[in-house]
């Protein structure tokens, strides 16, 4: 099945760009980002900008605009059959359009990734099309908030995503 994802979540100022790789199913039927309920990633955002998944999505967007947090994804669209990013059939991927992302928000200081497989598309697929200033930039790889990857506990990917909040 062919995703399509979602427009980036931005203010002008944004100094923070999170990616993940492409909406799942959850989260396109309801078109917002990570919303499969057991994805870590609203818990550690709460935990954080009290943007936390208990509070209206629209309120949560806000909250993470004001504190200066981008919310994107490297793929504009690809081929996925079912959540994981492993399904992800490379030869379908199109990215987002990231050069003119950075000349509309300038402030961009740190890029993270949610997860290897952003970092790997965004590295492989991305990078190498930027101008210098923003290929120099390199992105933070932190550990996916899916529940997919089970490897970590949630408290040691707060810990490790309290890159974000600094």
């Amino acid at each position: 099945m062919r995703s399509e994802g979602f427009p980036a979540v931005a203010t002008r100022d944004s100094r923070v760009l999170v990616l993940g790789t492409l909406p799942g199913p959850e989260s396109l039927r309801q078109r917002q980002y990570y919303a499969q309920p057991r994805n870590a990633f609203w818990r550690i955002m709460g935990e954080f900008f009290g943007a936390g998944p208990d509070i209206p999505y629209a309120r949560r967007l806000r909250i993470l605009k004001q504190s200066r947090v981008a919310l994107w994804d490297v793929c504009a669209s690809a081929y996925r059959e079912g959540a994981l990013d492993a399904a992800i059939q490379p030869g379908s991927i199109v990215v987002n359009d990231f050069a003119r992302f950075f000349r509309t928000h300038p402030q961009v200081q740190l890029i993270c990734c949610n997860g290897q497989k952003a970092a790997q598309l965004y590295r492989r697929k991305v990078q190498p099309t930027l101008p210098e200033k923003w290929r120099s930039l390199q992105p933070v790889v932190l550990p996916s908030t899916s529940p997919a990857y089970a490897a970590m506990s949630y408290a040691e990917k707060l810990e490790r995503w309290e890159t974000v909040r600094r």
